[in-house]
């Protein structure tokens, strides 16, 4: 190649990588679309709403949330899965999408390590074990101990089969060695409704849906699930500070984009995102929730979301848990 040559290649290079430097950059020059993989109200939506308003404030361009439920969440999922690594579809996953459905579903159209680029680990939301006030048990420990000297004579409730609340229950049960019997309802309202009416005995769910009954007495709260106590339920230890070690079951929520998205892209999503949760507003917004921030890198939530699949799938199949 002669040197008039080269040096063209040379300078069409130099335009080519400077363009897409400058497209990184510049990014987000259009409308990001994050898809929550659930109806609107839940806990998934309004923590992508909150997220997206931020992104908004911060970029001046618009988050559009795009609710697409179904299968567990794998409809919305998949269909992020598919769409171009470009920055601009993401997806608000949680414990359930990234974690639980690999196990759930045995024929699922996305891998949620091969298929997605881990952008941010948003939040978790612990889980808080409940009892009616007609068992007689003061402590987590006096409980298991009831449910092994009546073994399959005491209920659980969840949300539905394949729920979290049925995943911490199943997780819980296989740790302490108990026999409980899962008694699966449409929607958490109707299992907390259930449980005050004293129909079941046991509730392991997300503490905002019983705090009120929780600090009105009407229910009996025994341990949650995170590692450290909560702020909102200082008095109530944790599963593991209760005797049984490491024990850990909280929801959690994430960004992650499709695969081969630009890590230049990604760290400028994970560095705004982890700015938003540091916001006082934001703050009192999760609060509000019963979730935890949970400001990291991208690569410690891609690392999480590889040991929660492993960590979920013996209890799984130990509990024959079966999704609707």
């Amino acid at each position: 190649m002669c040197r008039n040559g080269r040096v063209m290649l040379a300078l069409a290079t130099a335009l080519c990588c400077s363009g897409a430097a400058t497209a990184q950059t510049s990014y987000p020059t259009k409308p990001i679309r994050m898809v929550v993989p659930f109806t609107p109200g839940g806990s998934t939506d309004i923590l992508a709403r909150s997220i997206g308003m931020e992104l908004s404030k911060a970029w001046g361009q618009p988050v559009i949330i795009d609710n697409v439920p179904g299968a567990g969440g794998a409809i919305g999922a998949d269909k992020v899965a598919k769409a171009p690594a470009d920055g601009y579809t993401l997806l608000m996953g949680h414990i359930g999408t990234l974690a639980v459905n690999p196990s759930l579903y045995p024929k699922l159209a996305y891998d949620p390590v091969k298929d997605f680029a881990p952008v941010a680990w948003v939040a978790r939301v612990p889980n808080v074990l409940v009892v009616h006030p007609s068992v007689k048990a003061a402590k987590l420990k006096e409980f298991v101990a009831l449910a092994k000297a009546k073994p399959g004579q005491l209920n659980y409730g969840s949300g539905g089969n394949g729920s979290a609340a049925n995943l911490a229950s199943e997780y819980f049960k296989m740790q302490t060695n108990t026999a409980i019997v899962h008694i699966p309802y449409r929607g958490t309202a109707p299992a907390v409704s259930d449980l005050m009416g004293g129909q079941i005995q046991m509730l392991f769910t997300g503490a905002p849906a019983v705090m009120g009954q929780i600090k009105s007495g009407q229910l009996h709260a025994l341990a949650v699930s995170s590692p450290k106590r909560l702020d909102s339920l200082p008095e109530v230890p944790t599963v593991a500070e209760s005797g049984y070690k490491d024990f850990e079951a909280d929801q959690w929520y994430g960004v992650v984009a499709p695969a081969g998205t630009s890590k230049d892209i990604v760290t400028k999503l994970n560095t705004q995102i982890n700015q938003a949760l540091a916001s006082a507003e934001l703050k009192t917004r999760l609060n509000n929730e019963g979730a935890i921030a949970m400001p990291t890198t991208p690569e410690a939530f891609g690392q999480h979301i590889v040991r929660e699949i492993a960590r979920w799938k013996p209890v799984i199949r130990s509990g024959r848990v079966k999704a609707d």
